[in-house]
């Protein structure tokens, strides 16, 4: 049997001066797969133009073709709803939109469909969905560790629908799951959330906004309830926004090098939780302008530490993390303990690879306190996850030698990460 050889860790470039770029940041995942999961129980065919084409979106485009759907990954992508059906395996690979969206519509399927993944996704936290298809009269049989993957839905065609409470302090996407697949259900969904934090609530919000597009009616005028009316879904063209979130690694580095980075196709309007990064880094010692579409970002090579609550878009966390290391005074990440349960414990990741090249960063109860410190090069490991790959790449920029392990999984999201990122340094438009 032949050994794997995991590939050589990617030496992360330092910035050679002062950066003058623009970036053209691939569409937003969080929007591709609402949209993905929407038009495959939609009323007609639809298609999703500027979309994603990552792991994650390929991923569910798998996923729903298991179910029945058609998904044509063209330049634009074509969906064509069929008849949802059952007796099969879907892959999640490490995407939490797919094993935490798909358990609900798997319920409307005629016969099982198990659900497994990458050996780090048996980790993250299930047992939400789970107990809510559970109270929802749906049979899912848990097959490993109690709430978490590999697990089996019971799909009988129809789910009756009515009333579930569910703890999302672990995650918005335990409410957004539900929520997609509500309409379908023949007297629709009402979802209480019960526990004591909601994070990343603009998520939710883009999860209702993308529903109600799609012709869905959802009454979230009381707070932590939402009620979705059952009804058709209509099939619909639409375009997909640039990754907020997916473009933060890109402007956080003319703080990090000084200079400009510029990306276009910047909503004026938008639910992506990344919508917050110009005023956070602004804070941190960027000056930020929206001509038009363009987001500007330029900085002098200075960071500034901050004290920042960041339960809303707890995404970027990693990348704020990443710059607090090279600010000029500590600074404090609160609201993002949900973080624990991402594609591994970021956390604990961030702690560790800052500590590993010299510097200092603790984990609260709800966070980290990074403080600066000379650091040294060395290799910054990744844990399978995309946001702590791009991280150690912004770190890269200021402290030599820096070796990121396994900088291939940041195609989970952004397809060609390092070269979009040389090209940046090249000062190239890409």
């Amino acid at each position: 049997m032949t050994a794997t050889i995991a590939p050589a860790p990617w030496p992360a470039p330092a910035a050679p001066g002062p950066l003058d770029a623009v970036v053209e940041v691939p569409g937003s995942k969080s929007l591709t797969n609402r949209y993905l999961v929407l038009a495959a129980l939609a009323d007609g065919p639809g298609r999703l133009r500027s979309a994603l084409l990552s792991r994650d979106t390929y991923l569910m485009a798998g996923a729903l073709e298991t179910l029945g759907v058609g998904v044509d990954l063209g330049h634009d992508v074509a969906v064509t709803p069929g008849p949802l059906r059952g007796h099969v395996t879907i892959d999640c690979g490490l995407a939490g939109t797919v094993m935490r969206f798909l358990p609900a519509v798997a319920a409307l399927a005629d016969g099982p469909v198990h659900f497994t993944g990458d050996r780090e996704a048996l980790a993250r936290p299930m047992g939400p969905v789970i107990r809510a298809l559970q109270a929802l009269g749906v049979r899912v049989d848990e097959l490993g560790e109690p709430g978490h993957l590999p697990f089996t839905v019971h799909g009988r065609g129809a789910v009756r629908g009515g009333h579930v409470d569910v703890d999302a302090s672990g995650s918005s996407q335990f409410v957004s799951g539900l929520l997609l697949a509500a309409p379908r259900f023949e007297q629709g969904l009402v979802v209480r959330h019960t526990g004591p934090t909601l994070p990343s609530l603009p998520h939710i919000e883009m999860t209702v906004a993308t529903m109600r597009a799609a012709g869905v009616h959802v009454d979230d005028s009381r707070p932590a309830i939402w009620e979705v009316a059952p009804g058709p879904v209509v099939g619909r063209d639409v375009r997909v926004e640039p990754d907020l979130s997916n473009a933060a690694p890109f402007l956080c580095a003319a703080l990090v090098a000084g200079g400009t980075v510029r990306v276009p196709g910047w909503p004026t309007q938008t639910t992506q939780p990344g919508a917050l990064l110009p005023g956070i880094l602004e804070r941190m010692g960027a000056t930020t302008r929206l001509d038009g579409d363009v987001m500007t970002v330029t900085g002098t090579g200075d960071v500034h530490g901050v004290d920042l609550d960041l339960h809303a878009a707890g995404e970027i966390a990693p990348t704020i993390a990443a710059l607090a290391v090279l600010a000029d005074s500590p600074t404090r990440l609160r609201g993002i303990a949900h973080l624990r349960g991402h594609e591994t414990d970021r956390l604990a990741a961030l702690a560790s690879e800052i500590t590993r090249l010299g510097g200092q960063a603790e984990q609260t109860a709800d966070g980290l306190v990074v403080t600066p410190r000379p650091l040294t090069g060395g290799t910054w490991r990744t844990y399978a996850d995309h946001r702590m790959a791009t991280a150690g790449a912004l770190v890269g920029l200021r402290v030599p030698g820096v070796l990121v392990e396994d900088v291939a999984t940041t195609g989970k999201t952004i397809p060609d990460f390092v070269g979009l990122w040389d090209a940046m340094l090249r000062g190239v438009a890409r």
